[in-house]
């Protein structure tokens, strides 16, 4: 069998190039009881007593679990500052369920009208690049509306982005599901 080239001369992705089934063991093998590799974050990027922890699952466009998702999370830690100050960490999806958890500090705000965002990969089987979204918080409803690079988006599909403060007893928890297609799909952006 032969591959057909697209329009622009590009030969088209085979399903061999997606990231697998199998990504997670290869990036994340402590998700499977073997070692960390060296110098690999980890889901705790902040372990503080101001740490939050974020929860969620990824859904596919049938409404199932992805359960052998990977996640990466990055964001400002809570002055707002990036680089080295910045926090960076990597979770996967449960067997079982499909959740993934994380624990990092809330951003602060690193620009003026900028609202305070984790930025978030997913890695998955059927996924030929990763997928990048954002996670905000539901008390700055007041800097995502008002987030420059956010008013493009239609208030509806903005909410996708939102994660949700649920009781995690003493330190901050939230949730944020995310929707791969669909009537819900979660706001990806190209970046």
């Amino acid at each position: 069998m032969t591959r057909e080239p697209q329009k622009d001369g590009r030969l088209k992705e085979t399903p061999s190039q997606t990231a697998g089934p199998y990504v997670h063991i290869g990036t994340a093998p402590q998700s499977i009881g073997r070692e960390p590799l060296p110098n690999q974050p980890g889901p705790v990027a902040y372990d503080g007593a101001d740490s939050i922890t974020i929860e969620g699952v990824i859904y596919d466009g049938a409404g199932e679990p992805v359960r052998d998702a990977m996640v990466e999370f990055w964001g400002a830690d809570a002055q707002g500052r990036t680089g080295e100050h910045g926090l960076f960490g990597r979770a996967t999806s449960d067997f079982k369920t499909g959740e993934f958890r994380f624990q990092t500090v809330k951003p602060g705000q690193m620009k003026e009208g900028l609202a305070p965002r984790i930025d978030f990969l997913i890695f998955a089987r059927g996924i030929n690049l990763h997928l990048h979204t954002r996670i905000y918080f539901q008390e700055d409803q007041a800097l995502v509306e008002a987030d420059p690079e956010l008013r493009r988006v239609a208030p509806k599909s903005r909410a996708t982005l939102i994660a949700q403060r649920i009781d995690g007893g003493a330190k901050a928890a939230y949730r944020f599901d995310v929707n791969l297609q669909g009537e819900n799909e979660t706001v990806f952006f190209d970046v």
